[in-house]
């Protein structure tokens, strides 16, 4: 896979600075927490979000492949 994008180093405390546009782009604010997922052989950098990936409920979640899916969108998809 070719790389694309920006690129960035890690620092000597494994830091790594998102450039502000990607912020910007993805409305992460100072002190918004991030989630660190590893996928395959890949780190992935997401805003935190503790609600539902389809509705953005917070109510009676559980995960599914490393997403969190509420109670009515498992019924929805057939999953309860």
């Amino acid at each position: 896979m070719k790389a694309s994008g920006i690129i960035r180093n890690v620092d000597p405390l494994g830091r790594v600075v998102i450039p502000k546009e990607m912020r910007k782009i993805l409305d992460i604010n100072e002190g918004d927490p991030i989630e660190i997922i590893k996928v395959n052989n890949d780190i992935v950098l997401r805003k935190y979000s503790k609600g539902c990936i389809f509705c953005g409920s917070d109510k009676d979640i559980s995960e599914f492949n490393n997403v969190s899916v509420c109670s009515g969108c498992r019924k929805a998809l057939g999953q309860d």
